[in-house]
């Protein structure tokens, strides 16, 4: 009963960004041979500095179609697209539906609010590994169509590193609404804690390595490193622990 009230309660948001998810792939698929076409026409540019050699890695990564869906998709496109989704299937539960005049129910339920919190952290984590692999399987499935073909293995790992590590954000969403009995807060709070982790791991140099962008991404893995263990591994303690403090809080809470 729990799981199925969980499922009800997150359905709209999971569907949507399963559509979402799913189109976005299968686009990035299709344009890729006018983005060959594009490059193809493209002048030389000298732009010098960092925004050249930016600029520069952009086309060398585009001119293959694995460097391309790391770059477009797992690098861009499906890692912010699930982040922002991965938010929003964080945000609400028990504490907001009690502050609107709901939940007096789900507290009636002969289960702890720890089983509660532990059921909607679960079913939540359920539909982001959902809307994790089945976006990225459309990439292998789609890529004969344009004459190109992507391998299983690499869409599996890049997928399980985004769900693993991408987590974070949920939970930390997760937490977030156990704080505050508004959906905005939490929701606007780990968005933009999303934004400046991306701008810090853009510009700081040596953290991709540890930092949750950096394992959601695989880079590591792309470039022929193995995969992102340490990224991996402070992603999973920091899920962890934002997850046992929402069961602390919601259980020290005075309904």
């Amino acid at each position: 009963m729990l799981w199925y009230k969980s499922w009800l309660e997150t359905r709209s948001r999971f569907l949507i960004g399963l559509a979402l998810l799913i189109c976005s792939a299968a686009a990035s698929v299709l344009t890729y041979p006018t983005v060959q076409k594009l490059l193809l026409t493209m002048p030389p540019m000298d732009l010098g500095g960092e925004l050249g050699k930016r600029v520069q890695e952009a086309t060398i990564l585009a001119s293959t179609f694995r460097g391309y869906i790391w770059s477009h998709v797992f690098g861009q496109n499906l890692i912010q697209l699930w982040t922002i989704f991965a938010v929003i299937l964080g945000t609400g539960g028990l504490l907001s539906q009690i502050s609107g005049g709901g939940g007096l129910f789900t507290l009636s339920l002969p289960v702890s609010r720890r089983e509660l919190l532990a059921v909607r952290a679960a079913a939540g984590l359920a539909e982001l590994l959902i809307l994790a692999l089945v976006p990225a399987l459309v990439i292998p499935l789609l890529s004969p169509a344009i004459g190109q073909s992507y391998s299983l293995g690499d869409t599996l790992v890049h997928a399980l590193c985004l769900f693993v590590a991408g987590a974070v954000f949920f939970n930390f969403s997760f937490l977030l609404s156990t704080v505050f009995s508004d959906i905005w807060r939490p929701l606007l709070l780990a968005l933009c804690a999303a934004a400046v982790l991306a701008l810090a791991d853009q510009f700081v140099d040596g953290l991709s390595r540890y930092s949750v962008i950096g394992a959601m991404s695989g880079e590591r893995y792309f470039r022929g490193g193995g995969l992102p263990w340490p990224g991996l591994f402070v992603s999973v303690a920091l899920s962890a622990a934002m997850l046992y403090g929402a069961i602390i809080n919601l259980a020290r809470r005075d309904f």
